[in-house]
C-alpha cells in the first residue's frame, strides 16, 4: 500500500494536496465566491436567505467537465458553506433549498461521491492554507479560508483539526509499513514502527489538548456548532430538506448527516490497522453510515488497510516487546477518544443550561453520542493483546 495511491502523503495525511488560497474558480463563480467571503456579514443581517436567493447559477456542467480536482473541491467548500448558512442562518430552518444553490451543490457532491451538504472534508481537509509557504503545517502558520461568522474560536476549532490531520500523515504511512513488516514476519521492524507510531500519537494528542486555548466552549456552542448540523435526525428538520430543481430527488425531502469530526478518517484507519472492533450499537451504526460521507479515496484506504492488516494476530504471537508496543498504540487511540468524550461534555452538555434549538443530546451528525462515546473508548482500551 502506498499513500500516494489514495491521494495522501506523509506530510499532509488526508489533507488536500493543494492550498485553497491558491485555487481560483472561473469568472462565473465571482458572485458565489463574493457571497461566501461575505458570509459573516450576510448572516449578521438576519436575512441571509434574501441575499443568497439572488445568486446566479454558474454553468456547472461545463465547469465539472473542465475543472481540476482542486477546483471542484474548492467549489465544494464554497457551496457547502452557503448551503449550511441558508438552512441555519435564520431562526427557523426552511423546508427547501432554492435551485440556484441546490442544483450546483448536488452536481458537485455527485462528482466527488459525497453528500450534498457541508462535509468534514469541506470544513477541514480542503479549507486551510499556510500563511508562510516556506514553513510547515503548524498551528502558528495556518489559517482557515472559508468561515461562517469567523473569529478566533471558529478558526481555532477547525485549525486544531488541520494540525492533527497533518501530524497523522506519518502515522498513516507507518500503518502501511506495519502491514508489510508484519506480513514479512519482521518482529524487530514491527516493534520499531509501533514505537514510532506511539510518538506520532503523542504529538496528535498534544494538538488535541490545545483545543481550549483559543476555542471557548460557550462561543463554540452558540456561534460555531449551530451552522454545522445536518438535516437527518434533527427536530428542526423532521422530514429533511427539499433540493429544488434536482430531478433525481423528485421533489422529495432529503435527510443527510451533518459535519462532524467523526468523519475524519484517522481513528477508523487505526481501528483497521489494530483490528479494533465495536459491538453493535447506535453509535457504531452511525459511524458505519458516516463512512459514506468521507472522500472516496479515504474510504478505500480504510477498507484496504482493514483487509490487509493482520497486525493484531502477529502482535499476539510475538514477544513482549511487540505486544507492549502494540498495546501502547491502542491505548493512545483510547486516550484520544477519552479527550473527545471530555470535550463533548464541556463544549456541548455543560452549555445546555437554558439553550434552545441546539440539541445537546444529539451530535452535529445526528446521533445520541455521550452514552456511546464512553462505551467505544472502553471497547478500544479493552482490545489489547
Amino acid at each position: 500500500m502506498e499513500l500516494s495511491t489514495y491521494g495522501m502523503s506523509r506530510e499532509r495525511g488526508y489533507l488536500s494536496d493543494f492550498e485553497i488560497d491558491e485555487i481560483f474558480l472561473p469568472d462565473d463563480f465571482l458572485e458565489i465566491e463574493g457571497a461566501a467571503e461575505e458570509l459573516s456579514g450576510l448572516i449578521t443581517t438576519g436575512r441571509v436567505r434574501h441575499w443568497l436567493d439572488d445568486l446566479p447559477t454558474p454553468d456547472i456542467e461545463t465547469f465539472l467537465a473542465e475543472a481540476s480536482d482542486a477546483e471542484i473541491r474548492a467549489a465544494m467548500v464554497r457551496y457547502s458553506f452557503l448551503v449550511q448558512a441558508y438552512v441555519w442562518g435564520e431562526e427557523n430552518a426552511p423546508a427547501a433549498l432554492p435551485a440556484n444553490l441546490a442544483v450546483p451543490m448536488v452536481a458537485i457532491a455527485d462528482r466527488l461521491g459525497q453528500a450534498p451538504l457541508l462535509p468534514y472534508s469541506g470544513y477541514v481537509l480542503d479549507n486551510w492554507y499556510r500563511l508562510d509557504k516556506a514553513e510547515g503545517i503548524t498551528l502558528d502558520n495556518i489559517a482557515m479560508l472559508q468561515n461562517f461568522l469567523g473569529g478566533m474560536d471558529e478558526n481555532w476549532f477547525v485549525l486544531v483539526h488541520v494540525a492533527i490531520e497533518a501530524e497523522a500523515g506519518r502515522g498513516l504511512e507507518i500503518a502501511t509499513e506495519l502491514v508489510a513488516a508484519s506480513n514479512d514476519g519482521d518482529a524487530a521492524q514491527v516493534e520499531a514502527l509501533l514505537t514510532e507510531m506511539n510518538t506520532v500519537w503523542d504529538r496528535i494528542n498534544a494538538h488535541f489538548d490545545r483545543m481550549p486555548e483559543r476555542c471557548d466552549p460557550y462561543i463554540y456552542f452558540q456561534r460555531v456548532r449551530p451552522y454545522i448540523h445536518g438535516w437527518k435526525n434533527n427536530p428542526a428538520t423532521p422530514d429533511g430538506i427539499v433540493y429544488e430543481g434536482v430531478e433525481k430527488f423528485g421533489g422529495k425531502p432529503q435527510a443527510f448527516r451533518g459535519q462532524t469530526g467523526s468523519q475524519s478518517s484517522i481513528v477508523p484507519a487505526m481501528d483497521a490497522l489494530f483490528n479494533v472492533s465495536h459491538e453493535n450499537d447506535p453509535l457504531r451504526e452511525y459511524l458505519d453510515e458516516l463512512h459514506e460521507y468521507r472522500p472516496v479515496p479515504h474510504r478505500r484506504f480504510i477498507e484496504d488497510l482493514a483487509a490487509a492488516s493482520e497486525l493484531r494476530v502477529f502482535a499476539a504471537g510475538s514477544h513482549s516487546g511487540v505486544k507492549d508496543a502494540f498495546n501502547a498504540c491502542v491505548e493512545q487511540v483510547a486516550r484520544f477518544r477519552t479527550r473527545h468524550l471530555e470535550y463533548a461534555a464541556s463544549y456541548i452538555n455543560k452549555q445546555a443550561q437554558g439553550a434552545t434549538g441546539n440539541d445537546t443530546d444529539v451530535g452535529t451528525g445526528g446521533t445520541p453520542f455521550m452514552k456511546y462515546l464512553k462505551k467505544h473508548r472502553d471497547e478500544n482500551r479493552a482490545q489489547r493483546v
